[in-house]
């Protein structure tokens, strides 16, 4: 189906600024959503300001429905509701949601946007991003050589945001995609222990992993600034996210794409140099 303007929310963000290129590598013309709202074909969006919204929406054919922080936070139910509405209202057709696999506050936020929206959104729940430990939230503690995080011993089968751009953009192309869900994971599960020695061999210096409680996680965020409400909500959710259920890799990627998603080690090994300096004396 041939698509025109594509509004990308969150288009500096990992998967955003991901879906945004390959769209202009496709031809569509895209309007990058962002708070900054800098560069060619940028518009202002903030999730923080529905007055924002509706103009970014208008003229738009397609939207990339990227909430920040997450589809599980409080208040994502009324954005989605609110959102759909702004939408429906501007004459955009076709949706395709970022959510997180396992998060049934989530699925509240999925519902609500279907429904104020009057479409069938393309939904993409996706594992835990492996460029959270290059580009987001574990990045700083990486690159000085220590991973601090709540999992204790979990398996998880991270997901390459590269996979997740390129079903996003193949969901936003096409009508075939509406009201399905896609669920996206890498092809195997590892343990956090396993992803920092992983990250260790591909960067050429160590990588630890310290496994910590979700109270004292919480307790960590708020030493950097992040006021606690906000640091007990992220350390419940990855409590949540990160108890099991969500261990089994799935052939999301393959039934949309038609190849496997990138592996762990392809995802460090290609992104090594770019992340990651050797300190002297480190063999």
């Amino acid at each position: 189906m041939e698509t025109g303007t594509v509004l990308v929310t969150g288009a500096t963000g990992k998967t955003g600024r991901r879906v945004a290129e390959r769209l202009a590598e496709r031809g569509v013309t895209v309007r990058a959503g962002s708070r900054a709202a800098a560069g060619a074909g940028a518009v202002r969006f903030d999730w923080e300001d529905e007055g924002s919204w509706a103009p970014a929406l208008r003229g738009a054919d397609a939207a990339y429905v990227n909430y920040y922080p997450d589809l599980a936070a409080p208040g994502a139910v009324a954005a989605m509701t609110a959102f759909g509405a702004a939408a429906a209202a501007a004459g955009v057709r076709r949706l395709t949601l970022l959510s997180g696999r396992g998060e049934p506050q989530a699925v509240e936020a999925e519902e609500a946007l279907r429904v104020a929206s009057g479409a069938e959104p393309a939904v993409v729940r996706a594992a835990f991003f492996a460029q959270n430990f290059t580009e987001g939230l574990l990045a700083e503690g990486v690159a000085a050589g220590e991973l601090v995080f709540p999992a204790g011993s979990t398996p998880e089968p991270f997901i390459d945001a590269a996979d997740v751009a390129d079903v996003v953009v193949e969901t936003l192309l096409s009508d075939a995609h509406a009201g399905l869900v896609h669920e996206l994971t890498g092809p195997r599960a590892l343990t956090f222990a396993e992803a920092a020695a992983e990250l260790s061999r591909a960067s050429g210096r160590p990588v630890t992993y310290t496994p910590v409680s979700g109270e004292e996680y919480a307790e960590l965020l708020t030493g950097f600034g992040i006021p606690r409400p906000d640091a007990e909500w992220v350390a419940e959710l990855f409590a949540n996210l990160l108890d099991g259920h969500n261990a089994e890799p799935t052939d999301g990627v393959k039934r949309v794409l038609g190849r496997e998603p990138r592996s762990f080690s392809r995802f460090a090994a290609e992104g090594a140099e770019g992340w990651a300096t050797p300190p002297p004396g480190f063999a």
